[in-house]
């Protein structure tokens, strides 16, 4: 998973004004307490910290890959 990636899927699973509010401002404690954006500027692999955040907002797996189904789920690593 890209970076470019991971914002799609932010807005399109969490909304676009939400989700952006949702990554720079919920501190995850996986994540080393950092929020989604610190954890991506710090080079946290995007794949994990999509995990993370998805985890953490009770995302069910089958509504984590965003709106094109035909996309394939990256793996937890």
């Amino acid at each position: 998973m890209r970076n470019r990636e991971f914002w799609q899927l932010v807005d399109e699973v969490f909304g676009e004004r939400y989700g952006r509010t949702l990554a720079a401002d919920q501190v995850l404690g996986e994540l080393g307490d950092r929020t989604a954006w610190q954890a991506l500027e710090d080079g946290v692999e995007p794949r994990t910290v999509w995990h993370v955040l998805c985890d953490a907002m009770d995302v069910p797996e089958q509504q984590r890959w965003g709106t094109d189904h035909r996309r394939p789920a990256p793996p937890r690593r």
